[in-house]
């Protein structure tokens, strides 16, 4: 066996690639940087969405104000009009029954009883959100309800305290 025949086993990792070592290597001169430019320096990093002092892209569009909350919860209106009209008196209706009549998109989605339209019968209504109006007109119609998952109001501390001594 001759030097020129010797070959590293196979599955075996190839070295990494060594920049700036001589043309001969082929990758030499400007190793793949290019010519002149903030990139081409050394220490030439340029964060994510730089654009040269150019006012950037993000800062262009976003002019719209306000906040939209990613994780909030959309919930589907369904009014009592159109339960009274789909439903016979004595009937339970929950998310299922709901979804049946195509009044909401599926069981899962959560949804909210509002209290559009009368009421004429009674009827079981279990739903994750109901209207304060919606309960009263459930039980005026001598119906019961049960809310499944209430909001819950939370407390917000708007004012901003100074530090004591300042």
């Amino acid at each position: 066996m001759d030097q020129h025949q010797l070959q590293p086993p196979k599955g075996a990792k190839r070295s990494r690639i060594r920049r700036g070592r001589g043309n001969a290597s082929g990758k030499g001169t400007y190793s793949g940087r290019g010519l002149k430019g903030q990139k081409s320096r050394s220490g030439g990093k340029v964060r994510p969405g730089f654009e040269g002092g150019q006012i950037p892209l993000i800062r262009r569009l976003a002019r719209k104000p306000g906040f939209r909350n990613p994780s909030r919860v959309e919930f589907q209106a369904v009014n009592l009009r159109d339960i009274a009209a789909r439903f016979e008196a004595g009937a339970e209706v929950d998310a299922a029954a709901l979804a049946a009549v195509r009044l909401i998109d599926g069981p899962d989605e959560p949804f909210k009883v509002l209290a559009d339209g009368e009421l004429g019968h009674a009827l079981t209504v279990r739903a994750p959100r109901l209207s304060a109006a919606a309960k009263e007109a459930i039980s005026a119609a001598g119906g019961s309800f049960e809310e499944l998952a209430p909001a819950v109001k939370r407390v917000r501390n708007r004012i901003h305290r100074r530090r004591e001594g300042s």
